[in-house]
């Protein structure tokens, strides 16, 4: 770029068009919550706190309104006594599982190797307890 050249500002989703995706699908808890309801089915609230023992219930809530407003669950409620509520992964939901699939193979082929770059650039970073200025 010259002296005196501005740079257009760009639009994040036109920078990155799979960024609306990643911050819908990829989100802290949406991951875990939509593979828990494609690989084990129907579940009930307290069924998918079990499987995610480290959401907190107020959180678990929260995304799993916002992924029946996003589509990717469904919520069905019964009314019963007591009144009894079920999530499941809605069609579009399902459509993810390709997805889903090739990260777990990625994830098998590859984590190790990220862990080992991690441990390489910390023994670099860290010269004798100390970081090193660079």
């Amino acid at each position: 770029m010259t002296s005196g050249t501005t740079r257009a500002a760009v639009d994040p989703e036109q920078a990155c068009p799979i960024a609306p995706v990643v911050d819908i699908v990829f989100s802290r808890w949406t991951t875990p919550i939509l593979w828990a309801l494609n690989e084990f089915g129907r579940q009930r609230f307290v069924e998918l706190s079990r499987r995610i023992t480290t959401i907190t219930p107020k959180v678990l809530t929260q995304r799993l309104r916002q992924l029946e407003r996003d589509g990717l669950v469904e919520r069905t409620y019964h009314a019963e006594v007591p009144p009894r509520v079920e999530y499941e992964i809605s069609e579009l939901g399902r459509s993810l599982a390709p997805l889903f699939a090739h990260l777990a193979e990625w994830s098998a082929v590859n984590l190790e190797k990220v862990e080992r770059a991690r441990q390489d650039h910390d023994a670099k970073e860290h010269v004798g307890g100390r970081r090193n200025p660079q």
